[in-house]
């Protein structure tokens, strides 16, 4: 039977702490809802009703991008090794870039990383946990550092440029405002 809180509890964290993996959700008000899967070392509680999490550089940018339309997410985590549950968080978030004043204060939660793309601030209303019974058992082998390294190889300005070819729209061609501010 589902559960329903309305902060983030002493248990809930160390649940979030103790997952290798979560699941990020957002959608605009039309085109394809997207789940992207996230290292936990990317998130930390920060309080009963607030989690930050950096995006790193990758192909796609639909999380920035949905938010600027609807300001709704939601992050969920699967038990896949000792204690079987899901739970999930839903909630607001506002999107941090590199060059916004709050961005460099939030982003020293985190190791240094040339692809550090956004910070997400997130409000959290409701916290859900379930069962997770039927969620199979996976062993972690650990984190991939692949993107670290090809974020590293291309640099800041590699990275910019890769922003600038790559990552200023997501794939139904709504805006993520990766480069530019909205009200600007």
């Amino acid at each position: 039977m589902a559960k329903q809180f309305d902060s983030i509890t002493d248990d809930h964290r160390k649940f979030i702490a103790s997952q290798h993996m979560f699941f990020c959700g957002t959608a605009a008000e039309t085109g394809r809802v997207n789940i992207s899967p996230k290292g936990t070392d990317s998130l930390p509680v920060l309080g009963r009703n607030r989690i930050i999490w950096r995006n790193l550089t990758g192909s796609g940018n639909e999380t920035a991008a949905h938010l600027a339309r609807i300001n709704r997410m939601t992050l969920m985590w699967c038990g896949f090794e000792a204690r079987p549950m899901i739970m999930h968080a839903y909630g607001s978030a506002r999107t941090l870039h590199p060059r916004d004043a709050a961005f460099d204060a939030l982003n020293a939660h985190f190791p240094p990383d040339p692809g550090a793309r956004q910070i997400y601030d997130m409000t959290v209303d409701l916290m859900q946990t379930s069962c997770g019974y039927a969620v199979p058992f996976y062993d972690h082998k650990g984190p991939r550092d692949v993107l670290h390294h090809w974020a590293s190889d291309k640099g800041r300005d590699g990275v910019a440029a890769y922003w600038q070819d790559r990552n200023q729209h997501n794939i139904d061609g709504l805006p993520t405002h990766i480069l530019a501010d909205p009200d600007a």
